[in-house]
């Protein structure tokens, strides 16, 4: 079972900012925010907003859970996590509030999206007229109405593939799901780092009955491209509205997180892959850059491009607000960032829009 890596991720942060001689960030205390309702900072204080790391106190306070690897109560965790971002006051942001609400309910994401024209998997849950999920039967009735024998069902409020299930559906009644949710004997769930498969209906039925309190999202399982014969998708980091750093991720099973047992592919691969597709490098990288666009007022997200089969044309599955936990990993070519991490190259961003404008970024 494990929790979330939100700790390690603000570290990294302070040692790019230090790196370019600044004060080092005001890292965001949460259970003092929580308890005060609020905190002030500095007006040219950098302020890294992030969602609280493996902290019980924290966890406790968010989810009414003490167990940080528990997957239900995302809901409660959503409502008071935004809530407290929004009475934070004062400093350089880094993430908008109200961006954040939207990043953090993949209903609302997919609607902005699709409302921009940016390429989708199709959902019926998302946007004003999405159908709300209470539980496996609605699932079943989504299935068959939007005649859907693949689907990804995702908790609304989750990260880090928390509670994800990849549903396919065969001929004979047949149903399967594979996720890293483990169930325990009370029927508790868990986040898992082994990915699992459950193969019989009342089991899955049990996990979503039991994650549908919190907000359930439905999409369309698109077949994606592959590389050396493991499905593959790609991280792609925009700072600034620029696609700056981009990873491959490929794994044997169709939840591709790294840590959930995904490899780093070979990216020049890839993108040799888009261009004898006939398509253009540059028009993929575009495809994310539009997709957080919708979010101006947010300096970087990590946008999860699905590339179709055999490489030709990208849909975005997600957004993240911290999709920018890419350990190693610099700039590409003709980015901005060449050279630098994800996070020297938000750093970076900041510092050249306080010298071109005389502003934080906001």
């Amino acid at each position: 079972m494990v929790g979330n890596p939100e700790n390690r991720r603000v570290a990294l942060f302070a040692d790019a900012v230090r790196a370019a001689g600044l004060p080092a960030p005001r890292v965001v205390a949460w259970a003092d925010v929580l308890r005060a309702r609020g905190a002030d900072f500095a007006d040219d204080e950098i302020v890294r907003i992030d969602s609280p790391g493996e902290n019980d106190e924290v966890d406790a306070m968010l989810r009414g859970a003490r167990e940080p690897t528990r997957v239900e109560g995302s809901a409660r965790w959503y409502a008071r996590f935004t809530a407290a971002v929004r009475e934070l006051r004062g400093g350089v942001r880094l993430d908008d509030p109200d961006d954040l609400a939207v990043l953090f309910d993949k209903r609302l994401c997919h609607g902005v999206l699709d409302a921009a024209g940016v390429p989708v998997p199709a959902s019926p849950t998302s946007g004003p007229h999405g159908v709300a999920v209470r539980g496996w039967d609605d699932v079943r009735a989504a299935m068959r109405g939007h005649r859907m024998s693949r689907l990804f069902v995702k908790p609304a409020h989750g990260s880090s593939a928390s509670g994800v299930l990849a549903v396919e559906a065969g001929g004979g009644g047949r149903i399967r799901a594979t996720t890293s949710v483990e169930r325990a004997a009370d029927g508790s769930l868990y986040n898992s780092l082994r990915v699992r498969r459950y193969e019989r209906e009342q089991d899955i039925a049990a996990v979503v009955d039991a994650l549908a309190p919190d907000g359930l999202h439905l999409e369309r399982w698109l077949p994606k491209a592959s590389q050396d014969g493991r499905a593959a998708d790609l991280r792609v980091v925009v700072v600034a509205g620029r696609a700056t750093h981009a990873v491959v991720r490929t794994s044997r099973w169709p939840l591709t997180n790294l840590h959930l047992g995904g490899r780093r592919g070979d990216l020049r691969a890839a993108r040799q892959a888009v261009e004898a597709a006939g398509a253009r490098w540059t028009d993929v990288l575009g495809v994310c850059e539009r997709a957080a666009a919708c979010f101006p007022r947010t300096l970087c997200v990590g946008v999860d491009l699905l590339p179709a089969v055999g490489w030709r044309g990208a849909a975005v599955g997600e957004v993240n607000a911290f999709g920018d936990l890419l350990p190693g990993l610099t700039g590409l070519s003709g980015g901005g960032a060449e050279g630098l991490d994800t996070y020297g190259a938000q750093v970076a961003a900041v510092l050249h829009d306080r010298n071109d404008r005389g502003t934080p970024h906001a």
